[in-house]
């Protein structure tokens, strides 16, 4: 333990606290000096010293300070919870974390140091774990609201949805009236299918801060599914647009919007201020290169240089310059972009994509190694899981369940989701037996896959281990004219569509069918795709992440119901 003050000394620190509070921090550097030459041994005249350059952005100085403190005194709890708040700040998490856990597991530790310990570990992208610090918080001071905030806000990213909303209120009810609390309370409202009330809980975090980008963007995507008006949808947002007119990303915000809602011309509209203004931002070029590629290559390309001009190494400028390049029918200069953009980020299933649509264009053999239809993707049924008699009868009872869960009268923003519901909630947290089960039921189809792809070095067999886990699960309804577009799962390895139930359309062979191949990037000359599945009830289609694949439209009555998944190797952290 550290040594005990001398008097003098102590006056010193007390004056230095003193100064410190008052708004003072450069004399109480020099007070808290005085007191560390007087006696060099004390850890509480380190940790002050640390505390004030801290204030006055010296972060090298402040680092120092406080390690001192440590070293004299390993158990100082204060010295440790300051140090990793400052290693949080830099980007140092696991620095961060080293320094608080000597601390934080004793008896004496508190909501400080544990609070300090979760968002090591949330940053981390240890969110279990996380949970737990979090968890002994709000268990250590179970009337500080803020501890029961960061307990609402890991039970939200957990996706345990009834504990974030149970927490949230408990903060709310503690007197925490912030926006970031009133935002957690209406995602796992959301994402419980109580949407009037999450509504209410988005209207009152924006009335707490009319410039919070993501309140406003989650609230008008839910009017917008809820109700289908894109007027009602963007009343908020033209609202903080007014109050907020240099808030570039507000714009954006209703760009995304209305583009997802069809209305190109609308969506140029309401960036137009912002790509006209000198202080442009990357995501606004990137934006308008993307709404007018189809129709004019040549502008998108010069707003896609000048998203990448303001910031060279955005990587989704980077890659809307890429893909104007594919539309303006120069493939080599796209493939020269992907493949150096992959190479950063070798996971990165966008760029494997766009490298493939260019090689494609290119005619280069190493095009039909990445889209090997016979050889990656899998057509196979699903296994009856146990409790059903049936295939028959479990995906009767799956569609019962699921039809519940699709709510929503439209799709959501930024989705390939046309003119239908897609689910909010992560479907691995759905309590009914049937949608449990169903994670059974594709086990074997999604190993067996697996096991055939066998070893390689694309990027699909280069991945391959022994086991697998779900990185995000979501069900799809699409009524009469409803229909994905082509897209890709960026964050994938192995996606799939598995299909509940199907309208006679698609059996008649009038549309609903599962498409590959034709790029959701538009190119010169076009490409048409390549590829057709034509679904039945029980089938799952397994493919790589990187391919495009979309649906075509079906008429006549009756829906398309199907699960979707994203899985990843079980060797690989989540992202």
């Amino acid at each position: 333990m550290t040594e005990s003050p001398l008097p003098h000394v102590l006056a010193r620190m007390q004056t230095g606290v003193m100064l410190l509070e008052s708004g003072r921090p450069v004399q109480a550097i020099a007070t808290f000096r005085r007191a560390i030459s007087d006696q060099p041994g004390l850890s509480d005249g380190h940790r002050l010293l640390g505390i004030a350059l801290r204030v006055v952005r010296d972060a090298p100085g402040a680092e120092d300070s406080l390690r001192a403190a440590l070293a004299l005194d390993p158990t100082s709890g204060p010295a440790a919870y300051v140090l990793a708040q400052l290693l949080l700040e830099a980007g140092r998490a696991e620095e961060a974390l080293v320094t608080i856990l000597p601390v934080s597991t004793t008896a004496a530790a508190d909501v400080h140091l544990l609070t300090a310990k979760g968002d090591a570990l949330k940053r981390l992208g240890r969110l279990e774990e996380a949970r737990s610090a979090y968890a002994g918080a709000a268990t250590a001071a179970p009337e500080s609201a803020a501890a029961a905030h960061n307990l609402a806000s890991i039970d939200g990213d957990l996706d345990d949805l009834e504990a974030s909303e149970a927490a949230a209120r408990r903060a709310l009810a503690l007197g925490l009236d912030a926006p970031e609390t009133w935002l957690v309370l209406a995602r796992a409202l959301v994402g419980l299918g109580h949407a009037v009330e999450a509504e209410a809980a988005y209207r009152a975090a924006i009335a707490r801060r009319s410039d919070d980008v993501v309140a406003q963007a989650e609230l008008a995507q839910l009017v917008w599914m809820r109700t289908g008006d894109i007027g009602a949808a963007a009343a908020a947002l033209d609202l903080a647009i007014g109050l907020h007119p240099r808030l570039q990303v507000l714009a954006l915000k209703k760009a995304e919007l209305l583009q997802s809602a069809g209305d190109t011309n609308g969506a140029l509209a309401a960036i137009a201020a912002a790509v006209a203004a000198d202080e442009a931002e990357p995501m606004t070029h990137v934006m308008a290169a993307r709404l007018v590629m189809a129709r004019e290559p040549a502008r998108a390309l010069g707003h896609a240089r000048a998203a990448v001009s303001l910031s060279p190494n955005h990587r989704l400028a980077q890659g809307a310059l890429c893909e104007a390049h594919l539309a303006s029918g120069d493939p080599a200069a796209a493939a020269t972009i992907a493949s150096r953009m992959r190479a950063t980020a070798p996971l990165d299933q966008h760029f494997i994509g766009l490298l493939a649509t260019a090689w494609r264009l290119l005619g280069d053999p190493r095009y039909r190694r990445l889209y090997d239809y016979e050889g990656v993707v899998q057509v196979a049924m699903i296994d009856v899981p146990n409790g059903w008699r049936s295939l028959d009868t479990f995906l009767a009872d799956v569609s019962a369940d699921l039809a519940r869960l699709h709510a929503f009268r439209t799709h959501p923003v930024g989705q390939s989701v046309r003119h239908g519901s897609q689910t909010t909630r992560r479907l691995s947290r759905v309590a009914d037996a049937s949608i449990q089960a169903f994670f059974q039921a594709a086990d074997g189809a999604i190993r067996r896959h697996i096991a055939a792809l066998g070893p390689g070095d694309d990027p699909v067999r280069a991945r391959v281990c022994s086991d697998y886990r779900f990185n995000g699960e979501w069900s799809v309804r699409l009524p009469p004219g409803g229909y994905h577009t082509s897209h890709l799962h960026p964050r994938g390895w192995l996606s799939s569509a598995c299909y509940i139930s199907l309208p006679r359309a698609v059996a008649a062979g009038e549309g609903g069918w599962l498409k590959f191949g034709e790029p959701g990037v538009p190119t010169a000359p076009q490409l048409a795709p390549e590829h057709f599945v034509k679904p039945e009830p029980g089938m799952i289609v397994l493919f790589p992440s990187y391919m495009w694949h979309g649906t075509t439209a079906f008429s006549g009555d009756g829906a398309r119901l199907t699960v979707a998944f994203d899985v990843v190797p079980s060797t690989e952290a989540l992202n």
